[in-house]
């Protein structure tokens, strides 16, 4: 194509360059960050229009496609995909090899949301669970009643997180099977890992509750198990330390997050995606450097000059970008040639149907 032929954008060069990550070859660095967009089918089944999404954001050296259920115990948001069923490996499995045939590589994140969610989005009888029976403060919208309280959810016995784990071994298996480059676990947002991680959901007495280490106990299994089944070499997680989204909290928050991280590099999964701290005090691009020894891709808030002034100076290996891969599908031929940003609207993130989602015009356009 005439446009691979153009000059680089001065400033932008380090974006450019490939990296190894783990096993996966990105023949850049910019990666396109998960984001609900809540598009799937109502079971949770990818479709056409994820398959159109995915595809035109394949010049990315990395997408990392958007959190995805390993059951429907642990689906937070209605029309949210899963990696469960059957049908579903099928159907990501359109989305991996759209992607691949434009030469791109795509991960999936794995994300139970644990207590995160609604008995009026998961199918009747299926319950929600936390390492706690602690209800989060908030709501959460529902297609068929609107916004809605999070349920109040059950203790996981001990027994109950050992099936969790088995869980996400097998979402990982699934994950391959469907054409997926790789895994990240989520551990960040609220969701079941950061759950078991803080003290403000942790209540538990038994190997999975209490000290440090216990409670980084189920986020380091998960990681094993992918690991073991897929290779730790495909496998990675995010974090975010200081964030308290959907009503965490955790008396320190640092020590936490670097027992994480610790654990982690002792597996020796392939890459941390490490989110700027909204705690000013917390640098946690630093702590990454100093607690994990895989790769980092950086994450939140960067533009094109400052995501390659970090690579510049060695903060990370890669940065993943959100918000402007949503209304900039050719984001990577922008920031290649310095053309303008499209700017997305807000009203349409997590509405059903192609509006703000497949509907996005290329420069070219």
């Amino acid at each position: 194509m005439q446009a691979a032929k153009q000059d680089t954008l001065v400033g932008a060069e380090p974006l450019f360059s490939p990296v190894r990550i783990g096993a996966i070859e990105l023949k850049n660095r910019i990666v396109m960050a998960p984001m609900t967009r809540n598009r799937a089918d109502a079971d949770g089944t990818p479709n056409e229009l994820m398959v159109e999404h995915y595809a035109a954001r394949a010049e990315a050296g990395l997408i990392v496609a958007e959190g995805t259920w390993p059951s429907v115990t642990g689906q937070a948001y209605c029309r949210q995909p899963g990696i469960e069923t059957a049908e579903q490996v099928v159907a990501w499995r359109k989305v991996t090899d759209a992607v691949h045939e434009r030469g791109g590589k795509i991960i999936l994140q794995v994300m139970h949301a644990g207590r995160i969610g609604s008995c009026r989005i998961k199918p009747e009888g299926v319950e929600t669970v936390a390492p706690s029976a602690l209800q989060a403060q908030g709501e959460v919208f529902t297609d068929a009643a609107g916004m809605q309280p999070y349920d109040s959810p059950r203790e996981l016995t001990t027994e109950d997180v050992v099936a969790v784990v088995e869980e996400h071994r097998q979402a990982a298996l699934n994950a391959r099977e469907a054409g997926f480059d790789g895994v990240e676990l989520h551990c960040t947002s609220g969701y079941l890992p950061m759950q078991f991680l803080c003290t403000g959901t942790n209540r538990r007495t038994d190997r999975y509750g209490g000290s440090l280490e216990n409670r980084v106990r189920f986020a380091a299994e998960c990681l094993q198990a992918m690991s073991d089944a897929i290779g730790r070499d495909r496998v990675g997680f995010r974090i975010n330390p200081g964030n308290t989204y959907n009503d965490t909290s955790d008396d320190d928050s640092v020590a936490s997050h670097v027992a994480l991280m610790q654990a982690a590099a002792r597996i020796g999964v392939a890459f941390v995606h490490i989110m700027r701290s909204p705690v000013p005090e917390i640098d946690a691009f630093a702590l990454a450097r100093e607690h994990f020894n895989g790769s980092l891709i950086l994450n939140d808030s960067f533009g094109p000059e400052t995501a390659a002034a970090a690579i510049s100076e060695g903060q990370g290996d890669a940065v993943s970008f959100a918000r402007h891969f949503i209304a900039n599908p050719d984001l990577v031929s922008r920031i290649r040639k310095g053309l303008a940003l499209a700017r997305f609207d807000r009203k349409t993130i997590y509405t059903a149907g192609a509006a703000g989602y497949t509907d996005y015009p290329t420069a070219a356009e």
